[in-house]
């Protein structure tokens, strides 16, 4: 059984983990870190609560602490649990430089432990399921793939720490880490990163909208994101020289998960038909569409994948490389914004 520790029980840590690790064999919700609330107590009964780090680092029991507190905070509490001989997830963005990434790496690296970032979206339904049709060959060449994750939060942020760009916060962090990362992990690593990071909104504060163009042979991958968005473009809208893929909507997991403390729900993760993407194909001539069935949503299998890799059965679910090239990129899309000029990617410097 592999004792877990979870740094933090807000949205991150109550929503996407809290039910998640409960729900997966072999792993134990064993110990929450909550400074001043004891949530954590009233959903899990029995769980222990640690009020400082510290105090949770000197529980010999805890095999791996996940890290879920505002990402300025990531860098200095991941380094003090490295330090002390845990394995370690930490939520996205997992810092806000590439080079506090490529130190956590080394340190991880010489206390033997593993570190892996959070990057829960891979298995989304929708992603599993593009991800597939484009794998399969199904829309021949890509010549085209844009990903979008709109909002309509027109009104100022109710967590202020997000509306700080100091401290990580703004959509470009927030939201491209996710879209970064997927893109990466459909094509690679791209040659040239063009961007325009803006605020649409009234006021003082961080980015709220961008749009990143990740340029490879043949190929550009738009990923977008605002706030102001009472209409949002598709999630993945992506074009082949055989036909077209389209997908809206929202993955279902995050709301279900705000409902329940375990997944028990044999369904999980499955959209109704009517969210189903819709795949139009040139057949013989003839443009013919029909809707393509969502593979289930599945947080759990980020998990699975990691207490396998701790017992020494697998790779982890996500490498700590990923999280420095997405924030790399993150960085390169500020330079470009700012310089307005594409930035070509040197690869060349990676950790290892």
């Amino acid at each position: 059984m592999i004792r877990v520790g979870l740094v933090g029980f807000g949205l991150g840590g109550k929503v996407l983990h809290a039910p998640v690790i409960a729900s997966v064999e072999g792993m134990e919700l064993a110990a929450v870190m909550e400074r001043s609330t004891n949530m954590a107590a009233e959903r899990y009964p029995g769980i222990k609560v640690y009020r400082t780090l510290e105090a949770m680092l000197a529980d010999d029991s805890l095999d791996l602490i996940v890290l879920t507190t505002p990402t300025a905070t990531h860098f200095e509490l991941a380094r003090q649990i490295l330090a002390a001989g845990k394995h370690l997830v930490v939520d996205k963005p997992v810092c806000v430089r590439s080079a506090e990434v490529a130190e956590l790496m080394h340190l991880a690296h010489a206390k033997h432990r593993v570190f892996v970032p959070y990057h829960n979206r891979h298995w989304d339904s929708d992603f599993r399921t593009v991800e597939k049709v484009m794998r399969q060959g199904t829309l021949g060449r890509i010549v085209a793939f844009d990903s979008a994750m709109d909002r309509w939060r027109p009104g100022q942020t109710r967590t202020p720490w997000k509306d700080d760009a100091e401290a990580g916060g703004g959509r470009l962090y927030d939201l491209g880490s996710h879209l970064v990362y997927l893109a990466l992990t459909l094509f690679g690593l791209p040659e040239t990163v063009g961007a325009e990071v803006v605020r649409e909104r009234e006021g003082q504060g961080a980015d709220d909208a961008f749009t990143v163009r990740l340029r490879y042979p043949g190929l550009t991958a738009t990923l977008a994101a605002t706030n102001v968005a009472a209409v949002p473009r598709p999630r993945f809208y992506v074009r082949g020289m055989q036909g077209s893929y389209v997908k809206h909507g929202v993955e279902p997991q995050e709301e279900a998960l705000n409902k329940v403390t375990r997944i028990t729900d044999p369904a999980w993760g499955r959209e109704p038909e009517n969210e189903w993407p819709e795949l139009t194909l040139d057949v013989e001539g003839k443009l013919t569409s029909r809707r393509v069935e969502t593979l289930p949503g599945d947080y759990r299998i980020f998990y699975a994948g990691l207490r396998d890799a701790l017992l020494g059965h697998a790779e982890p679910p996500v490498a700590a490389l990923e999280a420095w090239r997405t924030i790399r990129i993150l960085e390169l899309a500020q330079e470009a914004s700012r310089e307005r000029r594409e930035v070509v990617c040197d690869w060349s410097s990676e950790p290892v």
